[in-house]
């Protein structure tokens, strides 16, 4: 069975983090995991030399032509959000989208699936100082200025540097499920699971004593999922008011807390769904929906799947 080839470009004034995060995800070998990697390519999409931010030159070893073969194609930051990419680059991307490979973005980048116009009519978010520029720019793209990363299935776009972390991690849940992803994010040590509409950032800074008291809250949330949680009860563990606790949580997360806790209840039934042999009913309980319908309902709104049907895909025969 053909591996799924994931090709970064490379250009002039290359962004070395999001280049080095796309390769660091991709290009390694994973024999622990105990699953069939990606194959992974860099391909220069205009003549040398190719010079990245930090003094770095890099030499790529593949023509445009390897875009024809490509499953997903990640574009690592483009160098400038008002200058045009090359119109080869464009028509390279069009092709690609027209025959279904996956198109990522990190930060800048997006101009460039902007420019393609493989956005139009979609969802998308870039580093929040160039959100105004490209809703103006393209007004037929739904700009989500404060979300991590989005994703609309054949295109996914993320916001700045670390999102896009963020991002490539959850396309390795998406492809090789929540088991996987959590192992890599543990190789990487990063956090395995952050929500795509999430906050970029904080509108206005929190007191250090409710920072600490809001992320000792979470901490203590996600180790007892199982018990029954109510505004007034977290807020009641935070030693803050019902009304405080609400804005600290939109602040930090971009969610209330209500909604923060069962995503991350999800994020734990996925873990548990690749156990084969563990109950639906068993899952509920222990990730604090109380009920198979509940947990049903809150997985097919968040997952865009079933329990079942995740389960099918990620169970991996002994």
């Amino acid at each position: 069975m053909k591996k799924h080839l994931v090709v970064a470009l490379a250009y002039d004034r290359l962004c070395t983090f999001e280049f080095g995060c796309t390769v660091e995800l991709f290009a390694l070998e994973r024999p622990e995991l105990d699953v069939d990697w990606y194959d992974f390519a860099v391909c220069a999409v205009e003549p040398g030399p190719i010079r990245a931010a930090g003094g770095i030159t890099v030499q790529a070893p593949y023509a445009p032509e390897l875009l024809e073969r490509a499953d997903t194609i990640v574009i690592p930051g483009w160098r400038d959000a008002d200058e045009p990419p090359p119109p080869a680059m464009l028509e390279a991307i069009r092709a690609a989208h027209r025959r279904g490979a996956r198109l990522c973005s990190i930060c800048s980048g997006v101009f460039v699936l902007a420019a393609a116009g493989v956005l139009d009519g979609q969802r998308a978010t870039t580093h929040w100082r160039y959100a105004d520029r490209l809703a103006q720019r393209y007004p037929q793209i739904q700009v989500q200025p404060d979300d991590l990363y989005v994703d609309n299935g054949q295109v996914i776009t993320a916001a700045g540097s670390a999102a896009g972390l963020d991002m490539l991690l959850h396309l390795v849940r998406r492809d090789y499920g929540a088991k996987v992803g959590n192992l890599v994010a543990r190789r990487l040590v990063v956090a395995p699971h952050r929500e795509g509409g999430q906050a970029q950032f904080l509108p206005r800074p929190m007191a250090r004593g409710e920072q600490g008291r809001l992320s000792r809250l979470m901490d203590w949330l996600r180790s007892h999922p199982a018990q029954a949680h109510t505004v007034d009860s977290m807020a009641a563990r935070a030693a803050m008011s019902p009304r405080t606790l609400q804005r600290q949580f939109q602040q930090a997360t971009g969610f209330g807390p209500v909604e923060w806790l069962i995503r991350e209840r999800i994020a734990l039934v996925k873990d548990m769904l690749e156990e084969p042999d563990l109950p639906l009913a068993r899952i509920a309980e222990r990730a604090g929906f109380g009920s198979e319908e509940s947990l049903r309902h809150h997985f097919r709104r968040l997952a865009a799947t079933t329990p079942a049907a995740y389960r099918r895909r990620f169970t991996h025969p002994a």
